[in-house]
């Protein structure tokens, strides 16, 4: 199965933002599945549900991170260059949905607020919930990186 569709599995499944766009990649990184949905299941809703950073690019920062070529003999730099290419990466996102903030992406919705307790997943809640999107962009972006640089394989 295609990674955007592993991502579309996983959100319809109920799991979060951040969790989808992991999941997508779950194939390609060597843990198990089930500890990366624990990992990444705090980076939803804008983190934690306070609207925040998209938890799609929370996904994208974690698993961009887990390919990073980091061997520790220059902390500094190996920051350097991750943040240089997550910047490219948000700006791809950005370019396609205007922002990375949970609360402006979802702007068009009413009731959004930062309870804690997460909406139930109804047919309605998908009906007009964008974040499907905002998952298959994190999920495409990333991809296009991870196989442009060669970290992963069709």
């Amino acid at each position: 199965m295609d990674r955007k569709n592993l991502a579309k599995d996983a959100f319809i499944q109920g799991y979060n933002c951040c969790q989808s766009v992991v999941a997508g990649f779950a194939n390609d990184i060597k843990l198990d599945k089930q500890t990366l949905l624990n990992m990444t299941s705090a980076f939803g809703a804008g983190f934690s549900r306070t609207r925040n950073v998209c938890g799609a690019v929370s996904g994208m920062g974690i698993v961009v991170g887990y390919f990073s070529q980091n061997d520790s003999s220059n902390i500094k730099l190996e920051k350097d260059n991750i943040y240089a290419v997550m910047q490219n990466l948000i700006k791809e996102f950005t370019d396609k949905n205007n922002t990375i903030i949970c609360k402006d992406l979802l702007k068009g919705l009413k009731n959004i607020t930062s309870n804690p307790v997460s909406a139930d997943r109804t047919a309605e809640y998908y009906k007009v919930r964008p974040c499907l999107k905002f998952v298959l962009d994190a999920v495409e972006i990333t991809e296009k990186y991870l196989l442009e640089n060669g970290f992963i394989n069709e």
